[in-house]
């Protein structure tokens, strides 16, 4: 970064530069660096000149502002339907202003774009399933956020993250060898109750490569743990990688597509030294859609898919409740109201609604799950997607988008939320603490570890 200064151009390339920024509480000096932060208009107006191609090119000319995109938007109905809130609006106000002005613009416009961009869309793309000419708001709001990442207009959080991917090659500052270390540990503590439970690593040709976010590594250890149980209670050829293992992309949210390959690079790598027959990723819907939807374009890969076959956790775990690779004790099963939160990244960008209800048909009783409306496809955004949880700045703006999916669980009656994503769990997680509705949520690994059957072969011995 530029010397003494904490929001610049520059991407975050080092442990000092991160460490610098880390300490400035909440962004506090950043934020007010930022309001004397120079527009490079000619690199701006460069930069849309040589990126900015037909297709968003073609949504911004055709876009007829007839607003049929504006209830598909959450943000907008917790606005009390403010039409600043229409995410036409959104990306005509900000990209294509720049575009119509040939990049002349100001601080104060770029700083009013930041606040579009991350702070009133999670491109969540469901706006893109109601417009009558196919216009992707989610892209467009993606592509501004690079714009304007390169110009330094990026929340704190963002570019944090961007800066942790750079040098950990993860989401957060946790080492190849902790990484390691941790699962080893976590899998140790379970070994009484599973007899031979091991965390294979580095194995080749392994019918299973298991990558995880980075967040497990350093909040939730036993999610990891739950993985080689229920792996190993498959009988499933598994291994993780000791280069490669992390999964998601905050470059993804930050705008950062230099860092954006450099994170799935290390992920594609791995899958080429160990070559497994198909890699697995964790309960993460964004994981699922940088590494395994967007990181092949990233990579310049001309199949648009990665190295080898590669699939979101509920697949696999659909698939082995299907097989009997893995059985419910029906005695087990959930008997309480329960209902699921779709997904943006892998229900609506990755059409896996029905391997999701397959499951909850293995884990609930009949009669005890209810549908949130709408829901699938349509589902509205849990309202912390796109970085939105982790962005304090817009704190209050997050909260207020909660009130539509608070008003959807509160319907259903639910008592449980299944959130086979991080960013959901987070979200349905600070809604329930806003707003005290009465619900718990999980992911479906530490259910299903006390509801799958143990093999006989498997149990510890007397």
């Amino acid at each position: 970064m530029d010397s003494g200064k904490l929001c610049s151009k520059e991407p975050v390339k080092t442990k000092e530069q991160l460490r610098t920024l880390l300490k400035d509480t909440g962004g506090k000096l950043y934020y007010k660096q930022m309001q004397e932060l120079k527009v490079d208009t000619d690199l701006l107006w460069q930069t849309i000149k040589t990126t900015l191609k037909s297709r968003i090119k073609t949504w911004l000319e055709i876009c007829s502002g007839c607003g049929m995109c504006a209830e598909s938007c959450f943000f907008y109905l917790a606005n009390d339907k403010d039409p600043k809130q229409v995410p036409s609006y959104k990306t005509q106000s900000t990209l294509g202003e720049i575009v119509k002005r040939k990049g002349k613009v100001d601080n104060a416009f770029m700083r009013f774009a930041m606040d579009t961009a991350w702070g009133k869309c999670t491109y969540c793309n469901r706006c893109a399933l109601y417009c009558p000419n196919g216009i992707d708001t989610g892209a467009m709001i993606s592509y501004l956020r690079g714009v304007l990442y390169q110009q330094g207009f990026v929340p704190w959080e963002m570019k944090i993250g961007a800066g942790m991917h750079r040098i950990y090659y993860a989401q957060m500052d946790v080492t190849d060898e902790e990484f390691i270390e941790t699962f080893e540990w976590i899998a140790e503590e379970y070994e009484e109750d599973y007899p031979n439970l091991k965390v294979p690593v580095d194995v080749k040709n392994a019918d299973i490569l298991y990558t995880i976010n980075a967040r497990e590594v350093k909040h939730y250890p036993e999610d990891l743990a739950y993985a080689a149980i229920l792996f190993h209670l498959a009988g499933e050829s598994w291994t993780v990688t000791s280069k490669g293992w992390e999964e998601t992309s905050l470059a993804m949210f930050a705008g950062d597509w230099e860092a954006c390959k450099i994170q799935v690079k290390q992920v594609y790598e791995a899958m080429e030294r160990l070559k497994p027959k198909r890699m697995i990723g964790t309960e993460c819907g964004h994981a699922h859609r940088a590494t395994v939807i967007e990181g092949p374009y990233w990579m310049g890969r001309k199949d648009g898919k990665p190295p080898v076959e590669s699939i979101h956790y509920v697949e696999w775990l659909a698939e082995a409740l299907r097989t009997g690779k893995l059985k419910i004790n029906p005695e087990k099963r959930i008997k309480t109201p329960v209902t699921i939160q779709d997904s943006c990244n892998y229900v609506r960008n990755g059409g896996l609604k029905d391997i999701t209800r397959e499951i909850i048909d293995y884990m609930v009783e009949p009669g005890y799950f209810v549908d949130m409306e709408p829901n699938g496809e349509n589902n509205f955004c849990c309202g912390g997607g796109g970085g939105f949880n982790g962005i304090g700045l817009y704190r209050d703006w997050r909260n207020k988008g909660f009130t539509i999916k608070r008003d959807q669980i509160i319907k259903t009656g639910a008592k449980l939320v299944l959130t086979p994503c991080h960013n959901c769990w987070d979200a349905i997680r600070d809604l329930e603490e806003v707003f005290k509705i009465g619900i718990n949520w999980s992911f479906l690994k530490p259910l299903l570890v006390n509801m799958v059957e143990i093999p006989e072969s498997m149990k510890p011995k007397p």
